[in-house]
């Protein structure tokens, strides 16, 4: 896999990352660096560009850095939420049949999964397009440590790495694609983020979202209030889909389920 990322000290100075990274069989521990020498550590295939734990804004954020939460989110939360949330059946290979339809992911191809959490979509993608290059990224260590171990498991090979969505460490249009699963409801600044995925977004790539949407019921509302004072947030698609505009993306495909909305956007 040729991935170069950008250095967060230096944003002209690339970081080359090993082949031998994304090869999850083989534990790799030590550090990459970049052209103008600043070093970050690579504990268990994991590339660290933070190092400090970051400042929490939110509840929804602070939890997200407990390791029950990430040992817990996939198996108990994630695979059966759809269905509840959509009111329907909505099961988690349904959900990736329509994530790789709409990303089509293709070989020599790379991807980013931004806020990937256990990496859910990350690991799809690879599963759908073996030749694809991968790319899984959170600022929890604790739930990249997760998505590692389910990674190896499923011996899918991905590059692990802990990073500010705020700050994508790449460099402009590397990607073919990128995907986020539910993490824009708990984002603090959304709009930050989605600026930088425009910005390492190639301009005919595609972006798949799925994200929650306001309640049309007065008690889901009153739920969702109560919800937002950790942190999340909630638009109506209209306004969501404004915030996208906003950001340089254009709406190519949309479904609503409940109030689950899924959303292929395209540079715009």
């Amino acid at each position: 896999m040729k991935l170069e990322l950008r250095s967060p000290v230096n944003e002209r100075a690339g970081i080359h990352i090993p082949d031998e990274i994304a090869n999850l069989n083989m534990p790799f521990n030590g550090s990459v660096c970049s052209e103008e020498g600043d070093e970050y550590p690579v504990k268990n295939n994991i590339i660290d560009l933070l190092g400090e734990e970051p400042e929490f804004t939110t509840l929804a954020n602070y939890s997200n850095h407990w390791k029950l939460t990430a040992s817990l989110y996939e198996d108990i939360w994630r695979k059966r939420s759809l269905s509840m949330l959509s009111g329907e059946d909505f099961p988690i290979e349904k959900e990736h049949e329509l994530l790789i339809e709409w990303t089509a992911p293709k070989a020599g191809g790379k991807y980013l999964d931004i806020g990937c959490s256990t990496a859910l979509y990350a690991r799809a993608l690879k599963a759908a397009r073996k030749e694809a290059n991968i790319v899984a990224l959170d600022f929890s260590f604790q739930m990249l440590e997760e998505a590692r171990l389910k990674a190896e498991a499923d011996e899918t090979d991905l590059v692990f790495l802990r990073a500010d969505g705020r700050d994508l460490p790449f460099f402009s249009k590397t990607f073919d694609g990128l995907v986020m699963g539910g993490t824009l409801n708990e984002l603090s600044e959304e709009l930050k983020v989605l600026y930088e995925a425009r910005r390492v977004i190639k301009q005919d790539g595609t972006f798949f979202m799925m994200h929650l949407i306001k309640s049309d019921a007065w008690y889901g509302r009153l739920l969702q209030e109560s919800v937002g004072l950790g942190g999340i947030k909630f638009w109506t698609v209209k306004e969501s889909n404004k915030l996208f505009e906003q950001a340089g993306f254009k709406v190519s495909q949309q479904l609503v389920r409940g109030i689950v909305c899924f959303t292929k956007l395209v540079p715009n």
